[in-house]
């Protein structure tokens, strides 16, 4: 505590008389002298520097050979007693635990080979299908008649998934506090494609988002930043993306990182509606449940689409060390400005920043409405029409799969995961 400056000018009373008589040993007080043969003892101190010099024959008094000689016949004696009395101990002790090593360690042995076989399995059945995915070709079939139809308002199509992934060391989240990112993974398909039987034939053309926040927008006043992570991906890209991870650290030995998994998919539409963009989408499986909607996810949804300038300065938060670079034809397209309305080329520009703006909740909102040029064209269909019916090809090509939708069409075995709905 500093002293204060009254403190400091206040006169110093002289310190009491100290009595030449030591007071009273209080009752159970260890004297200072006894104090110091403990310590001595704790310490190994005097009394065993001692004892020592009387055994070797190097006390200051004179040396009794006869006594030295029983002295050290007693200590070997003394010596290997207690060798013999540790050793019998050591080996009980020892033989104990080796026991019990052994058989916990026989049990660990036999359920690590048990995981490990499974494990196995589920590799080698998810590296089988994924090597089935390319050789089907006739999954997205690419009709002119059905490309005139599609609205001018809907600049890409295809199928979203959404994933998360736990904290570091928890591989079963228990609500949104233990989930440490989430993502969206777009893979589109021609604007004139129907979708036929079999899985989605892998055109290592899929994107994935990442969402720091964790959860998408719930309400129009929410603007979470999302950014692209990876484009032109493959399905085993993306089983390698999001798969689980140990590595060394120098404070806590091993640490794992979980897998990601998923908990939503669907179809879904990225449409300009004059000076805005939109991506909405409409899940197919599975039934919207407590995970959902704690992260954002409704049966059908929509949101609002700005991609930052990477140009324009930035609070630190918002900023990426190396952001996107785009050619000078989409560049260009910012001018001065800070954001610009979405469009599906940026998406293929890895740390493009793209905010995403509340907008449906259980519905479309304006992420649909018809252009005024298409409403005069009887030939085009309405914006929702078409949603409408890629939601009705996707189920109609998922029914009967032994898979969820999902694990089909990543490539992943549906025996060793499954969509949670439930935390």
């Amino acid at each position: 505590m500093i002293d204060s400056p009254a403190s400091k000018n206040r006169t110093k009373r002289s310190a009491p008389a100290i009595s030449q008589t030591s007071p009273p040993a209080k009752k159970g007080k260890i004297s200072d002298k006894e104090q110091k043969t403990i310590t001595q003892f704790m310490e190994g101190g005097d009394g065993d520097e001692e004892a020592e010099k009387q055994i070797s024959g190097n006390g200051e008094a004179g040396d009794d050979d006869e006594l030295s000689r029983g002295l050290d016949v007693e200590k070997r004696a003394s010596d290997d007693a207690k060798k013999e009395s540790k050793d019998e101990s050591s080996d009980k002790a020892n033989s104990d635990i080796n026991g019990l090593k052994k058989d916990d360690k026989n049990a660990l042995d036999e359920a690590k080979a048990d995981t490990d076989d499974v494990k196995t399995a589920c590799e080698k059945e998810q590296e089988n299908k994924t090597d089935e995915i390319p050789a089907n070709n006739g999954t997205v079939v690419e009709d002119s008649e059905r490309e005139a139809k599609v609205p001018s308002s809907i600049l890409e199509k295809g199928i979203i998934y959404f994933f998360f992934r736990g904290r570091v060391g928890v591989d079963e989240p228990q609500g949104i506090e233990d989930v440490a990112r989430s993502y969206i993974v777009l893979r589109p398909l021609p604007v004139g494609a129907k979708l036929g039987e079999g899985p989605l034939p892998d055109d290592g053309n899929a994107r994935i988002l990442a969402l720091p926040k964790k959860m998408l927008p719930k309400s129009t006043r929410d603007r979470f930043l999302l950014f692209v992570e990876k484009t032109k991906t493959s399905i085993t890209d993306l089983r390698n993306q999001f798969s689980s991870a140990d590595y060394p650290t120098k404070m806590s030995g091993t640490s794992h990182t979980p897998s990601a998994a998923p908990f939503a998919e669907g179809v879904y539409c990225i449409t300009s509606t004059g000076r805005d963009s939109h991506l909405a989408y409409q899940i197919t499986h599975p039934e919207i449940g407590e995970v959902q909607k704690e992260l954002g996810v409704f049966k059908k949804g929509s949101y609002g689409l700005s991609v930052k300038n990477p140009s324009a300065p930035g609070p630190a938060n918002a900023t990426l060390d190396n952001p996107a670079r785009y050619p000078s034809s989409l560049q260009d397209k910012f001018r001065d400005l800070r954001w610009t309305p979405l469009e599906p080329e940026h998406l293929e520009y890895k740390h493009t920043q793209i905010l995403f703006i509340g907008e449906g909740f259980g519905n479309f909102a304006h992420a649909m409405d018809e252009l005024s040029k298409d409403k005069k064209d009887e030939k085009k269909e309405r914006p929702e029409e078409e949603i409408e019916g890629l939601v009705g090809e996707y189920e109609k090509r998922t029914e009967g799969l032994e898979d969820d939708p999902v694990f089909a069409a990543l490539g992943l075995s549906g025996k060793c995961e499954k969509m949670e709905t439930t935390w």
